[in-house]
C-alpha cells in the first residue's frame, strides 16, 4: 500500500492559516489576497471595496443566518445602472471549512471593479450583467471554524432529540430533498439534510432573495464555489440518470471552462454532472436554482486542490486559485448565449 503525507503537522498548518493580519477597510488593495482573514474583516473588505467604487457597486444582503448574521454580498453594475440587466449570482463558503471559496469569490469582485475603467473586456462584462457576489453564505458556520473547529462544515442549527448541531445547508434546498442516497438523515453526520426540506434559515433567505432577483432582472448564471477536488460541474446531483435541460450546452461550457483553467495555470479540472463526477447529492443549491428558480446557466465548482492540503490550502495558493477560477468564469462570460 502506498502512503503519502498530506500535512506534516495539520495543527501547525491551521495555526499558520489562522494568523490573520490587521486590516483597514480604508486601504483595500491586492495584498488582501496574501492571507486568510477573520470574518469581520471580510465584511470590512466588502465595505471598503464598495466605498472605493460607489458608482458601480453597493452592499447587499440576501437575508440572515440562524444566528442573525446578515448574508452579505456586493452588487456590481455598469453604465446602465443597477438592477436593469440579467443577473449573475455567485456563492461561496456554504460549507464553512472551505475558506478558499471565500477568497476566490472576493477575487472575482475585486478583479471586475478594479479593472472596469482600464480593461475593455471587463467593462463589457459589467455593462452587460449585474453581478452579485456572496463570499460567505454560511456565516455562522464560518465564524465557528475561526473560533472553535476549523473542520466544521454545517450551519449551527439544533435538531430536536439530538445533541449534535448543524444542518448541511447544501443538502437542504427544497428540490429532490427526499431522494435517497444523496445526504444523511443522521444529525451527527456532516451531510445531515435537516429534519424537513428547506428548514434552514439560510435556505429560506437565499432562495427567497434569488427568486426575487429572477423575477425582477432574470437570472443568467449561478455558480456555487466549493473546495476541494478541482471539478467544474453541472446539474444534477440528485440523480445520475436525470439529464438537465440544455445539458449539451452546459457540458460544452464546462469543458471550455476547464480548458481555460488548464491554459491559465496548468492545473487539471474534471467536468460533468455532479452525480457522476463527484457523488450523488440531494437538496443542493445547484439543482434547486436550475429547476425551481430557473437560472439560464447553473454550475458548481470544487476549487484546489486534489487532497494534498485539502481544506487547509496554503495562503500562497489564494491568488493562483483566484486566477484560474476567473479564467473559467471568464470563459463562461464570453461564451454563454
Amino acid at each position: 500500500m502506498e502512503m503519502s503525507v498530506l500535512h506534516e503537522d495539520l495543527g501547525r498548518s491551521i495555526a499558520a492559516e489562522s494568523e490573520f493580519p490587521d486590516f483597514s477597510a480604508a486601504a483595500v488593495n491586492s495584498t488582501w489576497f496574501n492571507s486568510y482573514h477573520a470574518y469581520a474583516d471580510h465584511l470590512g473588505f466588502l465595505r471598503g471595496l464598495q466605498q472605493q467604487y460607489p458608482s458601480q457597486s453597493e452592499i447587499v444582503t440576501s437575508g440572515s443566518s440562524l444566528q442573525g448574521n446578515a448574508i452579505t454580498g456586493i452588487h456590481l453594475f455598469g453604465s446602465a445602472g443597477k438592477g436593469v440587466k440579467p443577473a449573475i449570482v455567485i456563492h461561496g463558503t456554504v460549507h464553512a471549512r472551505e475558506w478558499i471559496g471565500t477568497m476566490v469569490v472576493e477575487y472575482f469582485a475585486y478583479n471586475l471593479l478594479t479593472n472596469y475603467a482600464s480593461n475593455s473586456e471587463i467593462k463589457a462584462f459589467v455593462d452587460k450583467y449585474d453581478f452579485y457576489f456572496f463570499p460567505v453564505v454560511n456565516p455562522d458556520g464560518f465564524i465557528y471554524t475561526q473560533t472553535t473547529d476549523r473542520m466544521w462544515r454545517k450551519n449551527r442549527q439544533t435538531t430536536s432529540g439530538s445533541s449534535c448541531l448543524g444542518h448541511d445547508i447544501n443538502r437542504n434546498w427544497n428540490f429532490q430533498w427526499s431522494a435517497t442516497g444523496g445526504a444523511s438523515t443522521d444529525p451527527c453526520a456532516d451531510d445531515f439534510k435537516g429534519t424537513s426540506a428547506g428548514d434552514t434559515p439560510e435556505f429560506k433567505a437565499l432562495s427567497s432573495w434569488m427568486a426575487g432577483i429572477k423575477k425582477k432582472q432574470g437570472l443568467k448564471l449561478f455558480i456555487d464555489y466549493h473546495a476541494y477536488s478541482q471539478l467544474f460541474m453541472t446539474p444534477y446531483g440528485y440523480s445520475c440518470s436525470a439529464v438537465a435541460p440544455k445539458n449539451t450546452e452546459l457540458q460544452s461550457l464546462a469543458k471550455g471552462a476547464v480548458a481555460a483553467i488548464k491554459a491559465q495555470s496548468g492545473f487539471d479540472y474534471k467536468y460533468g454532472p455532479i452525480c457522476s463526477t463527484i457523488y450523488k447529492a440531494t437538496g443542493s443549491s445547484v439543482d434547486y436554482v436550475n429547476d425551481v428558480i430557473g437560472s439560464e446557466y447553473t454550475f458548481t465548482s470544487e476549487l484546489r486542490d486534489t487532497g494534498r492540503y485539502g481544506f487547509v490550502l496554503p495562503a500562497a495558493q489564494i491568488v493562483p486559485s483566484g486566477q484560474e477560477a476567473y479564467a473559467g468564469f471568464r470563459y463562461l462570460l464570453l461564451n454563454m448565449r
